[in-house]
């Protein structure tokens, strides 16, 4: 009889005890670890307007680990995005988004942008100033070019092309000072980083092509196929140096 009652209150309390922990996992609330949160929505269909450089400074912020606060990246292997046009940064945005360009870490970043974001974030770096860089003054000590400095190499093929060669004048789509147009989105190079637009030269040079289908952009791969690798470095240290005139009087102040 005793064990009888004992058995039950063991059984009454196991009941309790079980509902009592039901009850403390219906009310308390997981928590959300910060770090592993989404940092944005994820992307609307919404049709982008015109791009908020002030919505777009915020949107910008992850950018600024490698491209910097305002788009003067610091590490030459990352693009320079200070004073690119909008609708070329929104572009390459959505190339990256649907894999039309490949980048792994450029794929990651644009694949919770909204088109709108990719605007706004395209205003903000479009807003700030290129800090031009200094063109390689080094003379070429052998082969076709040799005595001329590698700047004069780049800036004979920007300025005139090689019509030898098929290669027309880059100045014909990126303007004389590098400014580019925003219109066909041709890109602002003036100042960008040597070694980066080396990279991208070599890899058009060999065929490499942003854009699937329609979207694709065949003119720079060939352009680029009758390029040395000389020329390519010439070209690519005299557009680190290219700058407008106006940019240098205001700068000073």
């Amino acid at each position: 009889m005793k064990f009888s009652r004992l058995f039950a209150a063991m059984a009454v309390l196991l009941v309790t005890t079980a509902l009592a922990q039901q009850a403390t996992q219906e009310t308390v609330a997981p928590v959300v670890d910060a770090a592993v949160a989404a940092p944005m929505a994820v992307a609307d269909n919404k049709p982008a307007t015109f791009g908020d450089p002030k919505a777009g400074q915020t949107k910008a912020a992850a950018c600024a680990a490698c491209h910097g606060m305002d788009g003067n990246a610091s590490d030459p292997q990352y693009p320079k995005l200070a004073g690119q046009h909008e609708r070329y940064i929104w572009r390459q945005l959505k190339l990256f988004k649907s894999g039309e360009r490949s980048n792994a870490i450029m794929m990651g970043m644009s694949a919770p942008l909204s088109e709108q974001d990719m605007r706004d974030i395209g205003a903000w770096f479009g807003s700030q100033k290129m800090i031009a860089g200094i063109a390689d003054e080094s003379a070429i000590a052998s082969g076709p070019n040799q005595g001329r400095k590698f700047y004069q190499v780049g800036e004979r093929i920007y300025r005139g092309g090689k019509a030898d060669a098929g290669v027309p004048a880059c100045m014909a789509c990126h303007g004389p000072a590098g400014y580019g147009n925003p219109g066909p989105s041709y890109p602002s190079l003036g100042g960008q980083h040597a070694s980066y637009a080396v990279t991208q030269l070599t890899a058009f040079r060999a065929g490499g092509v942003w854009g699937k289908d329609a979207n694709a952009n065949t003119i720079m791969s060939a352009v680029a196929r009758n390029l040395s690798d000389e020329e390519i470095q010439g070209l690519a240290t005299y557009m680190q140096g290219l700058h407008r005139s106006a940019d240098v009087t205001t700068a000073k102040e």
